[in-house]
């Protein structure tokens, strides 16, 4: 599969960005904006707006940060989103993930790595991609487990960073340089 290795719309300058984009992304205290954000400021009226969800996705809802993770990974891991990926690897060690972990990953839920819950959580993961629906096994399976609230967070987080993983490839948005690499 090929992917687009330069951007098909370039990230801003830090300099160049607008005062809605500048308004928007905050106060990056001396850093520069992730090329995901200097990107999406090509478009300031849709950064804003999905960084409300956006912001929900990964600091708000209610999936505890290493199962949270371990789907967004796995959703980037089959989108072939080297972006998310790489950004994600770096979130998830924080989060606890080991390196056995994502190494396991790109296996899915069968790498025999996995405890029972995890199991599913992946196969989950890989329903939404492959079907756009969980299947009533590992619904319930997951049901058993976790609240609605969690499973609904689980399957918008899945078609968030399904959604992301879509504009990242396609708009070209490359890895910032030092990010662990999507290495087969």
């Amino acid at each position: 599969m090929v992917r687009v290795t330069t951007p098909r719309i370039a990230p801003l300058d830090p300099d160049a960005l607008g005062p809605e984009a500048q308004k928007v992304m905050g106060n990056f205290k001396g850093e520069t904006p992730l090329n995901i954000f200097r990107t999406l400021a090509q478009h300031p009226d849709l950064l804003r707006r999905w960084l409300v969800f956006a912001n929900h996705v990964l600091g708000k809802s209610s999936l505890a940060p290493r199962p949270r993770e371990l789907a967004i990974l796995r959703i980037g891991w089959l989108c072939r989103s080297a972006y998310e990926w790489g950004q994600h690897v770096e979130i998830g060690r924080d989060c606890g993930l080991t390196d056995a972990d994502i190494q396991a990953l790109k296996a899915g839920p069968e790498a025999g790595h996995w405890g029972e819950e995890e199991q599913w959580l992946l196969r989950a993961v890989d329903e939404l991609y492959l079907d756009a629906h969980i299947s009533d096994r590992t619904w319930n399976a997951l049901a058993a487990r976790w609240s609605t609230q969690q499973l609904m967070d689980l399957v918008f987080t899945v078609g968030q960073y399904n959604l992301v993983s879509m504009a990242l490839n396609s708009f070209g948005v490359q890895p910032e340089p030092g990010l662990p690499a999507m290495a087969d």
